[in-house]
This record gives C-alpha cells, structure tokens and sequence, in this order.
C-alpha cells in the first residue's frame, strides 16, 4: 500500500471522527434544550398544582373555621340553659326540702295529737287500747261468728277441692306411669338339703365344720329337727347372703372340710361383692344417674339384701326415684336432681348396723363425703320429719318416698307395731278436752274423734282438728298419710206415750 492512500485514508478517518462528534454535539444539545424544555413544564405544571392545593386548603380551613364557631356557639347556648336548669333545680329542692319539714312538724303535731286523745279516750272509758281492741275483737266473733264459720269452711272446702283434684291428677299421672313389681319379698334363711344325712356331714366330726363355718361367715348356723333344712341366721343379710352360697356349694361338691369350707366362703364373698357392684350400677342405669362414685355404687348395691317392714330397700329406693323424677317433670322441678337424691335417700341404711344414728342422717353424711351437690344432700336429709325440707325437689323426695312405702302390699308391718302405733293414736286423740270417743280406723290410717257438743261448737271443731293431726305429725312415727276425722253431732229424743 503506497503512502499517499494511507495518508488519504487517515485524513478520511480524522474527518470523519470529526464528523461525527460534531453529529454527537448536536444531538446531545438538542436533548439538553428538550430536557429544560420538559421541566420547566414540569415545573409550572407543578406550581399551578401546589397554587390549586394551597387555594383549596385556605377554603377548608375557613369552612372548618366557620363549624367550630358554629359548634363553639351552640355549646355555649347549652350550657347557659344547662345552668339556668340547674338553679331552677336547685330552687325546686329547697322549696322541696322546706315543704317535708313542714309535713314532719305536721306528723308529729298530729301524733302527739292522737296520742293525747287516746290517752284522754283510756281515761274517760277507764281502759286501754288493747282491752278495747280485744273487747271489739270478741263482739265482731261473737256477733259475726256464723258468718266467719261459713266462709271459713268456704275458703278451705274450695281450696282443698282444688288443692286435692291437681294433686290426685299429678299422683295418678305419675303412679300410672310406674309399673313396678310388689316390692314385698322376706330374706331367704334357710338352705334347702339332699338328704337328713347331709345335716351330720356340715356338724362335722365333734363339731369341727359348723364351727369353722360359724366362724369365717360370721352366722349362726341352726340345724333342728326340721327336715332337710339348714336355718342360717346373722343381723347382717350380707353375711346372711355370703354364708347361704357357700354352704349351697358345698352341699354341691358334698366335700366338707374344714379347707374347704374357707375357699368356698372367699369364693362366696368375691361373688357377692361382684353382685353388689353390678346391683349399684344397675340400679343407678335404670332411673339414669350418672357420675357416682364407684365407692357410692357399692354402697348403693349393699341395698340389694336389706330390706325394711319386710321390703327390699334398693327396689324401694329405684322405685321412689322413678316416682320423684315423674312428679319433678310435672311440677316443672329439676328432675336430676329430685332422682339423684331419691336414689340415695336411704343408702345409709346399707351401713346403719355398723354405724350410729338416723339412717337419712347417715345418708346425708355419705352424700356429703362423696361430695354430692348440696341440693341433694339437703333433699336426702330431708325425707324425714325431723328436718325442714327447704327445695321443691326435697319436697318431692319426701312425697315419692311416701308413695313407694304405703302403697298397698309395699310393707310389712308386725302385729306387735301395728297395735302399738293404733293405740297411740287413740291415746292422742282422747288427750284433748272435750273429746268423748276415740277410734283409730281403716288399718291405721284414720283417727274417727268424737267430740261432746256442749263443749265444742263448730268453729273449736276445726281447731281441734288441727291440733291433733299436728300432734300425730310431731309424736308418731307411720307411713303415708292418716286422716284425722272430728264429728260433732246433737240428738234429740223424745218417747210417744
């Protein structure tokens, strides 16, 4: 290549860096006065904005301005009116208070007035204000005696012809609805045998069985000359119950042995305590409770083998719940806790040979102990006269107990009880003055009083009435109801000649 093209190629090249700076220079200039072009109309743009803002703040601010002092105005109307009440108020109590301490002078002029003029009054009449009262009291009877008579027995007929339709209507409706077996049944005691010869087999050799027997059970063991029988006899029915199983045994096996008789009684006492177990739960399923613990389910199965007047006492017990949760569901009560406490009311008897006192007061400790709600507790101490029931479920508990025992063929009562508590009734009875005769009726279960008309009018009748059946209700144990029933009647004889 000859030096006069690269010199021609390198002025070209130098022209045309030149060239194109010059372009460059151009270009970027020309962006630069586009660019301060756009932002002073960014600029002004932006003034006008701020200038529009600012105008429209200035607006709000005195719009805001001309509400506060509008605002600012209207309180102060209010509180000027707020206090023109208040001095009107305040007007208004002192005349009130000037206004009650003229009418307290005036009451107490007018009472020392009145207690002058009755003291003038006593003075004058030469009595006082409670003689004449009583004097008045007795003219109004005297005079009006019929008349309150009458309506005396008007007011109680109505009541009691009410009183007696709803709750034989609620009694009926519950008593329908229970449909349970005659409770009645007597504690087996006596163990059935093969053969006479079984009787030497159980005395053992010099004795040695029966006594082992009488020992580990705990019962008397009684063979006279009944034939094929074994009597067994114990307070305790428990044992009663633990004895007869096992002596069955081993009857059964026909091995009698001193061993054996002891693992047959533990085997015995296992099957009993299961029995009892399963009781208390069945028990407590049937009329459904629930949460009781399982220490008071076995307590509540021991109920299984007690009985009282010749009834058992757990289906007592099912039963006098059954019947207070029925009468808690019609008088709108809490029928839980009306059932709860029915169950339970007589569990102390379970343990009242062991224990002293009451049974429904060793009920309500166990109830407490095993820390039942005290609305029960208070419903279980309270089936027995001695203490007040103070809830309607203790009420109900009382009735539905009541009910379970003196249902007819619910009880068995001995000859000997029976004529005392008759006689005791008469005694009662023929205690009052003015009653000629007296006869306790019906089983028991009415006390017929017959009184000497010239002694007793009409209105002393339902007095003594009263008086009496309160005396029953305080001194004489019995179950259900009794009726007291006072006559009073006039004769008059004449002979034709």
């Amino acid at each position: 290549m000859s030096i006069t093209l690269i010199v021609s190629l390198a002025a070209a090249l130098v022209a045309g860096v030149g060239l194109g700076y010059g372009i460059r220079e151009q270009i970027i200039r020309k962006k630069k006065e586009d660019v301060s072009k756009k932002a002073k109309e960014i600029i002004l743009e932006a003034k006008d904005e701020a200038l529009k803002i600012k105008e429209e703040a200035k607006k709000e601010e005195e719009e805001r301005r001309k509400y506060l002092e509008s605002l600012e105005q209207s309180l102060r109307r209010k509180e000027e009116l707020l206090e023109k009440r208040f001095e009107s108020l305040d007007e208004k109590q002192k005349k009130q208070e000037e206004r009650e301490k003229e009418l307290a002078q005036i009451r107490e002029r007018l009472l020392a007035t009145r207690k002058e003029q009755e003291a003038l009054l006593e003075k004058i009449a030469k009595i006082s204000k409670e003689g004449a009262r009583q004097i008045l009291l007795d003219l109004v009877e005297k005079e009006y005696k019929e008349d309150i008579l009458r309506q005396i027995k008007k007011v109680t007929r109505e009541a009691k012809e009410e009183a007696d339709k709803e709750a034989r209507k609620i009694l009926v409706d519950v008593m329908q609805r229970i449909a349970s077996e005659q409770a009645t049944e007597n504690t087996v005691s006596t163990v059935h045998l093969p053969s006479e010869d079984m009787k030497g087999r159980i005395i053992g050799r010099e004795g040695r069985n029966i006594q082992i027997f009488e020992k580990v059970t705990g019962v008397d063991v009684i063979i006279d000359d009944t034939p094929e029988v074994v009597t067994l006899s114990s307070f305790d029915p428990i044992r009663r119950e633990v004895a007869k199983i096992a002596l069955e045994r081993l009857i059964s096996d026909g091995r009698i042995q001193p061993a054996r008789i002891e693992e047959q009684v533990e085997k015995a006492k296992e099957e009993v305590g299961r029995q009892i177990r399963e009781a208390g739960e069945q028990a407590a399923m049937d009329v459904g409770v629930s949460g009781l613990h399982p220490d008071l389910i076995k307590i509540l199965g021991r109920l299984k083998y007690r009985t009282s007047y010749g009834q058992n006492v757990l289906k007592h017990s099912i039963e006098t719940a059954h019947i207070a949760g029925l009468l808690a569901a019609e008088l709108g009560a809490d029928v839980a806790t009306a059932r709860k406490a029915a169950l339970l009311h007589d569990i102390g008897k379970a343990v009242d040979q062991v224990v002293p006192g009451a049974h429904h007061h060793i009920s309500r400790d166990i109830a407490k102990k095993y820390g039942l709600p005290d609305e029960v507790v208070e419903a279980i101490a309270a089936h027995h006269d001695d203490i007040e029931p103070k809830t309607v479920e203790a009420v109900i508990v009382r009735v539905a107990d009541a009910i379970s025992g003196a249902r007819p063929g619910a009880r068995q009562e001995s000859l000997e009880s029976y004529i005392k508590r008759v006689e005791e009734l008469e005694n009662i009875a023929n205690s009052f003055e003015g009653v000629d005769k007296a006869y306790a009726i019906a089983a028991g279960r009415e006390v017929r009083i017959i009184v000497r008309p010239e002694e007793i009018d009409d209105l002393e009748m339902a007095k003594l009435a009263r008086a009496i059946a309160k005396k029953i209700e305080e001194t004489v144990q019995y179950p259900g109801e009794i009726k007291v029933n006072v006559i009073r009647e006039t004769r008059a004889v004449d002979y034709a000649k």
